[in-house]
């Protein structure tokens, strides 16, 4: 019995590796070649597998999709940095751990936005899930600003907080500093957790 779950462990080991083994070969290829250029076929040559078992594992590319969007997830560890910031009392701390979040968030998931743009010009369900990823941003950031509203500027309304919070935390703000202005992540993290702190402490 011993020897039996042991091989089941071993097996899981095995679809695990697999499993990332195909995400990774998709990502690269979505960005390379596009993700409506990108077929099945060629990423099953590419990660050395069978095409039967890219379609049992994700039954079709969304399904790679969503798993590099979670691929992400995990690897920025962004929703622990927050989780962690509203534990800190020291509206300060908060602020400064959203900025590393945020950095998290864009220094590892540039490449992740830029497929699923694609991804949205040619596929209706993935533009679908385009906007429901972003609104659920909306949704989380809205709540990590309700959450600390009273320890900001007493003139700011939290709909206002929430906004400026949003807008200085935009992909396209980490693009423009880093891709074109030259910045280094550390520096963008530092640069917005002083611009945070400027706009909505007290």
């Amino acid at each position: 019995m011993k020897q039996v779950k042991q091989q089941l462990t071993h097996r899981q080991r095995q679809a695990l590796a697999t499993s990332t083994l195909i995400v990774e070969v998709s990502h690269n290829l979505f960005l390379k070649q596009g993700y409506g250029v990108t077929t099945m076929d060629a990423i099953a040559e590419q990660a050395g597998v069978a095409v039967s078992t890219i379609y049992a594992i994700f039954k079709n590319k969304r399904g790679i999709l969503r798993a590099i969007r979670e691929a992400w997830h995990q690897t920025s560890g962004q929703r622990d940095i927050y989780r962690a910031a509203l534990e800190q009392s020291d509206v300060g701390r908060r602020l400064e751990l959203a900025a590393h979040a945020t950095r998290r968030q864009w220094e590892t998931g540039s490449s992740m936005i830029a497929i699923y743009r694609g991804a949205a010009t040619v596929d209706a369900e993935a533009a679908v899930e385009l906007h429901e990823a972003l609104q659920g941003r909306r949704t989380h950031l809205n709540h990590f600003i309700m959450a600390s509203a009273d320890l900001f500027r007493p003139e700011l309304t939290p709909v206002e907080a929430a906004a400026i919070f949003r807008a200085l935390t935009l992909a396209e703000v980490y693009d423009e500093l880093t891709e074109h202005g030259g910045w280094t992540p550390e520096e963008y993290e530092q640069w917005l957790a002083q611009t945070l702190k400027q706009q909505l402490l007290k």
